[in-house]
């Protein structure tokens, strides 16, 4: 299978690529826990249907110590008892966050007290940063079709230097 265009041949892409691979860096900074950041990356590319994303976010979090249950376990997180309430938190707004096209409430009420709970004002910022960005490189790659299976962990890192 081959991409509708590999985006990343371009001048305009791979400067943007450059720029926006740079912004997930400022997200490593956060509080926010890496392995929350991948759960999160993960569900999102599983509901946009974004296979290049789901390849990279599982074999990043696996690279850094995810266990394979809980990766395996991410798609059907609401009756998986190996996430902590936090990271159920956090999977249940990147869900409404991510299908807020799907719902006429957009974030719930519910969802965002929640969430709130959980995590400090930093570390909310950074996830709804890392929704946002997650969602946004979902629908490049979806949008050209680019292909999955080959991605090796570490790999976006030295692609953008």
């Amino acid at each position: 299978m081959d991409a509708r265009l590999n985006i990343l041949a371009t001048d305009l892409a791979a400067q943007f690529s450059k720029r926006f691979h740079g912004v997930g860096l400022v997200l490593d900074q956060s509080t926010l826990p890496k392995a929350t950041r991948e759960l999160v990356s993960l569900r999102a590319s599983q509901i946009n249907g974004c296979a290049m994303c789901t390849d990279m976010h599982t074999k990043e979090a696996a690279a850094a110590g995810e266990s394979a249950v809980r990766l395996n376990l991410v798609a059907v997180w609401r009756e998986a008892t190996v996430f902590t309430e936090a990271e159920r938190s956090a999977l249940a707004l990147t869900e409404e966050a991510t299908r807020i096209a799907d719902a006429s409430h957009g974030v719930s009420d519910e969802t965002w007290s929640e969430v709130r709970r959980h995590y400090d004002d930093e570390q909310l910022a950074a996830l709804i940063c890392q929704i946002a960005l997650i969602n946004a490189a979902n629908r490049m790659n979806v949008i050209v079709r680019t292909p999955a299976g080959s991605y090796e962990a570490g790999m976006l890192a030295s692609m953008s230097r």
